[in-house]
């Protein structure tokens, strides 16, 4: 009897008093399992801050031919988006605005600012592998999805020499929730760099993913400067962002982040 007692209470000891989930990271001691919810909370607000403004470009690539405009964009908070392009000619101007829940697009050869339904957000961005809805994602995975963490493993030694945990977290769409993926596999470095994002269909094959490429010190922050998405449906098929400067915690208006500006071009 005092065998089974003295069992029980190891288990309890293991699995944390306040019922946290205790898991181990290959070579490393149990530990309290951190909040997902947090983990994704941090990587979304490692490459938007309060605000920031970046230049990049995006390169489209199909296995016959290839394409690579510049962009800028500025974001506040994690429901505030602008992104215009700048080049080449031919798209240079062109721009979305993303104001909480709506999202906005706008055409100079056509001089007119479009809202987009909700039916067009899984269309294809500007002929990329992004959709409207990846670019909508920012703040939905803490909305519209139910986070579990699923495993920690050990990453490859960073640019300091140290290795860090990583956590994989799957994000699994509330019933009515506004989105078309059955579901997304987050892969965070644990100081919330995200390094993958895998969508699956309601059938739950893979259909794209993002991976980061390159991983570096930009804006005072480290954060992946180069991601690409691959579309995993069609060989040789995938769209690549590229930073090439990004700022922090800039004193953006309101004004930034209306429909005027979308159209005007109005930039701080």
């Amino acid at each position: 009897m005092r065998l089974r007692i003295y069992v029980a209470m190891g288990v309890l000891l293991l699995t944390g008093l306040s019922g946290l989930p205790v898991l181990q990271a290959q070579g490393q001691a149990q530990e309290v399992a951190p909040d997902p919810h947090e983990l994704v909370e941090q990587a979304l607000d490692l490459t938007r801050s309060t605000s920031s403004h970046a230049q990049m470009s995006m390169t489209i690539s199909r296995p016959s031919w290839q394409r690579t405009s510049s962009l800028v964009a500025w974001t506040r908070g994690r429901e505030d988006s602008l992104i215009r392009f700048t080049a080449p000619a031919k798209d240079a101007g062109n721009a979305l605005l993303k104001q909480g829940d709506k999202m906005w697009t706008y055409n100079p050869k056509l001089n007119r600012n479009i809202r987009l339904p909700s039916s067009m957000m899984s269309q294809s961005w500007a002929g990329s592998d992004f959709s409207y809805n990846d670019l909508s994602r920012s703040d939905k995975y803490l909305r519209h999805y139910d986070l579990t963490l699923q495993q920690v493993t050990l990453d490859d030694k960073d640019a300091n020499g140290e290795q860090q945990r990583v956590f994989t977290i799957d994000a699994v769409p509330k019933e009515d929730a506004p989105v078309v993926w059955g579901k997304e596999r987050m892969v965070i470095r644990e100081d919330f760099v995200m390094l993958e994002v895998t969508y699956f269909d309601q059938s739950m094959v893979p259909v794209k993913r993002l991976v980061s490429l390159e991983i570096g010190e930009m804006g005072g922050r480290t954060m992946a400067t180069a991601m690409r998405m691959d579309n995993l449906e069609e060989r040789d098929t995938y769209t690549e962002v590229r930073y090439q400067d990004i700022d922090f915690d800039l004193p953006l208006e309101d004004r930034m982040f209306t429909v005027f500006a979308l159209q005007s071009g109005q930039t701080p």
